[in-house]
């Protein structure tokens, strides 16, 4: 029997002692045979990279001298890297001991797949998808993301509608297997992005260059979620806006991006006015700011899509994981809560 290819699962940890104690022995009962763990501390003061000398000795560990985030954290993770194929997996993430193996087996299928993501579920209602990744995520025609099995703030109970393999837009960076030799092509995450969506431009990136990305069912796993930013956190809600939007300035063709930038402003607009009604100022405030810091580095951005132009010679539409309609109209207006529901879905 040949061996199966070395996998390097990198988790990228952040004052998450309590998290490793709880969730690495799920990780080293996985029965992959020849997967090496890289532990990779962003700084911790919680006693995280005593505690993994302590209790974990043989496990690698990468500390870095301060909290650089989820994209600079693995950045300078990524060099350390020397298998063909690494998982990017986050502290507070469940795995069951066969998950490993389904996605080696789609990634080996087509040499064209740069990433691979589980079946995603809810660790605290173990059959409810899980909000940031489920079955796979989409774009719609504006650029918001969804998934399968989540569109904003409804996740789906899985009752194994989502059993096929399917390709996406862009995987979940809580748990997705990634081809070292695309990153080592088409380049890392995004720097200014710190964390939230990071993987989305990574994926869309990716998928411009004409590689897949793929969801696998056969592989389950189980996020705790939320563990390093709430989700009512107002640095969460501007590294969203700010991501959100620079994720568009980046990969849509050039004759898409500037309308559907217009159109994401003021529906960014509208959210920040709803805000106010309700008396959420903390919210309209990180807005205002995510506007600022993307008009304040436009430059920088218009660099990244030149990068692609030069590269490439142009910017595809996108084609797997895009939704040609405005998920928002679908959702709030006309009460679309589930992916089946929607019209016109692929």
């Amino acid at each position: 029997m040949p061996m199966l290819p070395a996998v390097t699962v990198v988790i990228l940890n952040w004052n998450g002692k309590d998290f490793l104690a709880q969730f690495l022995p799920s990780l080293l009962a996985s029965t992959y045979p020849n997967m090496h763990v890289l532990v990779v501390d962003n700084g911790s003061l919680d006693h995280s990279l005593a505690f993994m000398a302590s209790e974990y000795p043989t496990i690698e560990v990468l500390a870095l001298d301060k909290n650089y985030g989820f994209t600079t954290g693995n950045n300078k993770a990524l060099p350390h890297v020397k298998t063909p194929y690494y998982v990017l997996l986050n502290n507070d993430l469940e795995v069951s001991p066969g998950w490993l193996e389904p996605l080696v087996e789609r990634m080996e299928s087509d040499p064209k797949i740069a990433a691979v993501q589980p079946k995603l579920l809810s660790f605290q209602h173990r059959d409810q998808f899980e909000y940031a990744g489920a079955a796979g995520g989409y774009i719609d025609v504006l650029g918001y993301p969804f998934t399968r099995g989540r569109i904003f703030d409804t996740s789906e109970i899985d009752s194994g509608q989502y059993e096929s393999t399917h390709p996406l837009l862009w995987t979940t960076g809580a748990c997705m297997l990634v081809r070292k030799e695309v990153t080592d092509r088409i380049g890392l995450f995004e720097d200014r992005f710190f964390a939230h969506m990071e993987e989305i431009d990574f994926c869309w990136r990716a998928n411009n260059y004409g590689y897949k990305v793929v969801y696998e069912p056969r592989s389950v796993a189980w996020h705790l979620g939320g563990g390093t930013l709430p989700k009512s956190s107002p640095r969460k809600t501007y590294l969203n806006a700010h991501n959100s939007i620079a994720c568009l300035l980046k990969n849509f063709p050039a004759s898409q991006v500037w309308y559907k930038f217009y159109f994401r402003l003021c529906l960014d607009g509208v959210w920040a006015a709803k805000a106010i009604l309700g008396g959420d100022f903390q919210t309209v405030w990180a807005i205002i700011k995510a506007h600022y810091a993307i008009f304040f580095a436009f430059g920088y951005w218009m660099r990244a899509r030149r990068k692609t132009y030069k590269e490439l010679g142009r910017i595809p539409k996108p084609q797997a994981g895009y939704y040609p309609k405005s998920i928002v109209w679908q959702y709030f207006i006309k009460g679309k809560r589930k992916f089946s529901d929607l019209p016109d879905v692929k």
